[in-house]
This record gives C-alpha cells, structure tokens and sequence, in this order.
C-alpha cells in the first residue's frame, strides 16, 4: 500500500512506542480485529454489501471508480444513484477490498504441515493474501494511488495494521513483549513493498513477487527485530517505496 511512505515520519510513534520507545500508543492489542474471538457487527451493512461485492465484478474493466460502482449497484437491483451511498466513492470500493480479504485469511489457508513455524505462517498468510490482488493487479496502481490521498490516508494506514496484526495472530503469535509492536511494524512495510513490486512483476505466477518478499523477509532479520533497527529499516524502506510510487505516476 502506498500509505506505508507515511510509516517513514511516524514508524516509532505509531507502531512501536512513544519518545523513547518506552510506552505503547498504537494500541493494536486491546483492538478487537479477530471477529472471529468475539462477537462483532458486520462491517459492512446489506445494502452497502451488496452493491460494493457485484462492483467488484467491474473492477477489472472499470478500475476502482465510480462507474464500476454505479454497475455494481445496477447488478445489485439499485438504481445507479446509490452510489451516493458511498461519500468517498472509488476508496470505499477500495477499501471493501482490503477489508474482506482480510477477513477472508482465516477460512482460506490450510497448512499442510502441522508443525509448521509462526514464520513460514507468516510467509504463507501474507503470500496468500497478495495472490488475491491478482485478478485485479493490473487496477493495482490506481488503488494505492486513491489510498495515497490525504483524506483516505488513515483509513489505509489502520487497515494495514490491521492486515499485519490478522496474520500474526493467525500464525500463532504468542509475543508479549515489545517485540509485539516491531513485528507488525516490519511486517506492514514488508508487505506493502511487496505490494508495489506486484504492480510490476511480469514473471509466471508473480513468483518473482515471492522472491521479493523472501529478500525484504531476510533484510529485517539482518538488521535485527529492535524498535531503533526496525524504525531505520522501515525509514528506509518508505523512501525506496515512496519513490516507486512516483515513478510510476502515483502522487504522494
């Protein structure tokens, strides 16, 4: 996700601790994000469900816009005005994306092998959901480019997190110590990178994608899993990814 150049300014305060790193503020462990532990509302409401799941059908021709919006909400026995149901129009469409996917984690990985370890978990989550970027990759770039707006921005950086958080949960992770924080921080910017080379990659079945992603998974066990190590990593990590971005059009 392009939201994750905004990690470069914050990474401490906002996923680690605060000054000096020595009290949580980003407070994602007394967050509720696992609907299935307990019980929770939907996040979406039927209506609201049932026009953004038939848009999605056009998002391959249309991108992420109101016009596949618009047919979404037709397919669904709308009328095309509903979209007005949607006041950030194309992000909510966006963001339906991510929010479902990720929810979506728990009931699609089977592991083969049952002892299998908390990092190869997390490999195979965090690989599993890119592979459900594919039918849409080629609309990718734009859906960073609306995530990377000012006002959408939040929104993007929370559901990151809570991306990050899902699939360290559901590896096993049973860490309570800071290395909670430094976990997720890494594993964000890990997969957001790995997000942007997925825009790029050309190779069969995206498996350069996965090589990629095996590098950025050996990079920060070099540099080790302190809050200093991993705040420098994911600085430099958001300048490389930011100027991606750029280079491929999308304003940050």
């Amino acid at each position: 996700m392009a939201t994750i150049s905004r990690l470069q300014r914050s990474s401490c305060t906002k996923f680690l601790h605060n000054e000096g790193c020595s009290r949580p503020l980003y407070h994602l462990r007394t967050r509720s994000y696992h609907s299935y532990e307990h019980d929770q509302p939907a996040p979406f409401n039927p209506t609201e469900e049932a026009i953004l799941s038939a848009s999605l059908a056009h998002v391959p021709s249309h991108g992420f816009t109101i016009t596949a919006l618009t047919e979404g909400a037709k397919d669904a026995g709308y009328l095309g005005v509903s979209t007005n149901l949607f006041p950030k129009g194309a992000f909510d469409l966006v963001n339906y994306h991510l929010v479902t996917q990720r929810l979506a984690l728990k009931d699609r990985v089977q592991y083969r092998e049952p002892k299998l370890g908390v990092g190869a978990k997390v490999k195979t989550l965090a690989l599993e959901r890119l592979s459900a970027n594919k039918p849409i990759i080629h609309r990718w770039q734009e859906a960073l480019a609306i995530m990377a707006q000012p006002s959408n921005v939040p929104t993007s950086i929370a559901e990151l997190a809570r991306l990050s958080d899902e699939i360290w949960f559901l590896a096993g992770d049973t860490s309570v110590d800071s290395s909670w924080y430094t976990k997720r921080a890494s594993l964000s910017a890990i997969y957001a990178s790995a997000e942007v080379f997925m825009t790029q990659d050309q190779s069969p079945d995206f498996v350069e994608t996965e090589r990629f992603f095996d590098r950025r998974l050996e990079d920060i066990r070099a540099v080790g899993t302190s809050a200093a190590n991993v705040a420098q990593w994911v600085n430099f990590t958001g300048h490389a990814l930011t100027n991606v971005l750029r280079s491929k059009g999308v304003r940050i």
